[in-house]
């Protein structure tokens, strides 16, 4: 549980706290490693484990080889990529031909969304959002966020914007990213210091992925967040992931 919420030390915590540890455990620790990235301490367990007389099992061997493919819906996905293939081509008649065909076939392309806790509430963004009430809070702190970016080289990575859009328009779409918009609330709502915790359904752009790095150096503040594929670890301008994912 501790590990699927993002909280890596307070499993391992609990882990150590067995005193007569059986291959569950052993299993759950190294599988909650191998979901944050951290392979080589999952590898390292594993070693331990084995050198301690406990027999693998098959979910063992998922967490020491890093399993993070998802079973996921083939026909659908094929679409969205040849759809991403023309757009990064500029290809737009390309993306709206097969466009029409995934609505025409009932196929619909699942869209982004961001979750963060604050004193147990729940909050959730989408792109763009405006519904929130503190929203003109946010998207004040985006706007700081954006300031300090800059300043630290930042260029917005416009190339990820996959419509048939300006640069400027480009730039601000990037802008109000879900995962951006989450990160922005949990600067304002928490205590200077505080780790902030974030959930996305979707796999996270590059883009918002090197703001959360300088904003994780900038505030000196630790970012986690899980998306589709993993969980990234925000620290002092760097990401657990290796800046690969």
């Amino acid at each position: 549980m501790y590990c699927k919420c993002g909280s890596l030390e307070e499993a391992r915590l609990v882990f150590e706290r067995i005193t007569h540890k059986d291959v569950v455990a052993w299993n759950s620790m190294i599988v909650g490693y191998a979901m944050h990235g951290l392979s080589d301490v999952a590898l390292q367990l594993f070693d331990e484990m084995c050198r301690l007389g406990y027999k693998p099992t098959d979910i063992t061997l998922i967490g020491v080889l890093n399993a993070c493919g998802h079973s996921g819906l083939v026909r659908e996905g094929t679409y969205v990529l040849l759809s991403n293939l023309y757009a990064k081509a500029n290809n737009w008649e390309g993306v709206a031909k097969v466009r029409t065909m995934m609505r025409d076939g009932g196929v619909e392309k699942e869209h982004g969304c961001s979750s963060i806790e604050v004193n147990n509430r729940v909050h959730e963004f989408v792109a763009g959002d405006s519904w929130h009430p503190r929203s003109n809070d946010i998207h004040m702190m985006l706007e700081k966020m954006n300031v300090w970016v800059k300043a630290q080289g930042h260029t917005p990575r416009t190339d990820t914007v996959l419509h048939d859009l300006g640069e400027e328009e480009k730039e601000k779409s990037l802008g109000v990213h879900s995962e951006k918009l989450a990160m922005a609330f949990g600067l304002i709502s928490t205590e200077p210091g505080a780790t902030i915790r974030i959930v996305k359904n979707l796999r996270v752009c590059s883009d918002c992925h090197d703001v959360m790095k300088l904003v994780s150096k900038i505030t000196r503040r630790a970012i986690v967040m899980r998306d589709r594929n993993r969980f990234h670890h925000f620290n002092n301008g760097s990401c657990s992931c290796g800046d690969y994912w």
